[in-house]
C-alpha cells in the first residue's frame, strides 16, 4: 500500500512538473525584436537588456515582475515601468510610464 501511494504521488508531481515546465511565461514570449504598428520604434527585448530603437537607443537592464517590466539604466534607481497588457507570438500590447497603449508586432 505504501508504494502505491508514493508511485501515485510521483506521478501527479510529475504530471505538474511537466505542465508548468511546457507552459511558455510572459517573460519568455516577450523577448525578441518588437516594431511598432506605426513603424515608429524597434523594441529589442533579450535576456538581460531592453532596448528602444527611437531616436538614441540606450540599452537598459530589466526584470520581471508579474505583468510589469521594470528598467533602469546600469542598476540605477528609479526604475522605469511598463506595464505588459497582452503578449502571445507576434503581438505586445505595452503600457508605457506615461500611461500611453503601444501595439507591437514581431
Amino acid at each position: 500500500m505504501k508504494t502505491y501511494t508514493l508511485v501515485t504521488i510521483n506521478a501527479i508531481f510529475a504530471v505538474v512538473l511537466a505542465t508548468t515546465a511546457c507552459s511558455g511565461s510572459k517573460a519568455s514570449k516577450i523577448k525578441g525584436e518588437w516594431r511598432s504598428k506605426d513603424n515608429e520604434t524597434i523594441l529589442k527585448i533579450t535576456g538581460k537588456q531592453f532596448t528602444m530603437d527611437t531616436d538614441s537607443p540606450i540599452p537598459e537592464d530589466y526584470f520581471m515582475k508579474g505583468d510589469t517590466i521594470y528598467t533602469s539604466f546600469q542598476g540605477n534607481l528609479p526604475y522605469t515601468k511598463f506595464v505588459v497588457k497582452a503578449v502571445d507570438e507576434h503581438n505586445l500590447k505595452l503600457l508605457y510610464p506615461d500611461s500611453v497603449l503601444v501595439e507591437f508586432t514581431k
